[in-house]
């Protein structure tokens, strides 16, 4: 009579037991949310917000009434060839930039990773990709402006004049080499970690075989890093396309980008009749960045089965 007693306190008393442990575990995992509450407010104020009134205004006439005006204006013969600029201009410096980064890349892949050579280069890298806006402007102007350094020194010593052509640096070809310059280090970035993912069990399992060290990247590491590469390349594209503050101190004077365009909608009471132009213009940059965008993702999921 006893044990059975015994054992009916002991079941009655396990679900007390268990009961608040489980109580416990869920109290903790929901306050463990608390955490993102400052980070979703930040995203909520300073990008959610910001996008949707700024689309919006895209589709309301300066009074405040709907209308489809400043939609349209994204047919516009001028508003597409400044799309076009924008797009050659990134697809051109993001190409570029992939190719020297991973050149780049290649080169650091043999050096121990915690050498010095190979902690700087990481470590510039990791600055270099957001040196930009202003300070990148000056510094190109202070280098190869029309009283730069080594325009000067060309001028001087080699009879050389960069500008007999016009002062390029501040049109759209000028934007060219500012870009590239913080293309590179951010291809550097994105894509070390990919070639440095690459498994020694693969070369030597290519050498057991009878291959090559050309066969070994014709038939293994080069489909292997693909993936990566392209979505590196469309990262690239991405940050180019989105750009404004090296262009707008570079080139002060035209629109020949869509962040430019952007701008003289801002500044000017009209634009191509048109008042709230800039809100259509940000809708068409975040459709092409929100395209390109999901394809990165798309891509950067496939190259990650190689990466684990």
């Amino acid at each position: 009579m006893t044990s059975m007693t015994l054992g009916a306190d002991a079941a009655a008393s396990a679900p007390s037991t268990a009961g608040p442990s489980k109580t416990a575990r869920r109290s903790g995992i929901s306050t463990a949310w608390l955490g993102l509450v400052p980070f979703a407010a930040y995203v909520l104020l300073f990008l959610a917000l910001p996008t949707v009134l700024a689309i919006g205004s895209g589709f309301f006439a300066k009074d405040g009434s709907f209308t489809w005006t400043n939609v349209t204006a994204l047919a516009d013969p001028v508003v597409l060839n400044t799309f076009a600029n924008s797009a050659g201009l990134s697809l051109l410096t993001a190409i570029v930039g992939a190719v020297l980064g991973a050149l780049v890349c290649y080169a650091l892949l043999g050096m121990n990773p915690q050498g010095a050579v190979r902690s700087t280069v990481d470590a510039a890298a990791g600055v270099l990709a957001q040196f930009g806006g202003v300070m990148l402007a000056f510094a190109f102007i202070a280098t190869i402006g029309a009283q730069g350094v080594m325009t000067l020194f060309l001028k001087d010593a080699l009879g050389l004049n960069i500008f007999e052509n016009g002062m390029w640096l501040y049109e759209l070809p000028g934007l060219i080499l500012p870009y590239i310059y913080f293309q590179v280090p951010l291809m550097v970035i994105t894509f070390m970690p990919a070639l440095a993912a690459l498994k020694p069990q693969w070369t030597e399992a290519n050498l057991t075989l009878g291959g090559t060290r050309a066969s070994f990247w014709l038939r293994i590491g080069i489909p292997v890093l693909a993936p990566s590469f392209l979505a590196s390349l469309l990262l690239l594209f991405a940050n180019a396309f989105s750009s404004y503050a090296t262009a707008a101190a570079l080139a002060s004077q035209g629109s020949q980008i869509v962040p430019l365009q952007i701008r003289a909608a801002l500044t000017s009471e009209t634009v191509l009749g048109r008042e709230n132009l800039a809100g259509a213009l940000a809708l068409g940059m975040i459709i092409v960045v929100g395209i390109v965008m999901s394809l990165y993702s798309l891509v950067q999921r496939r190259a990650a089965r190689w990466q684990s």
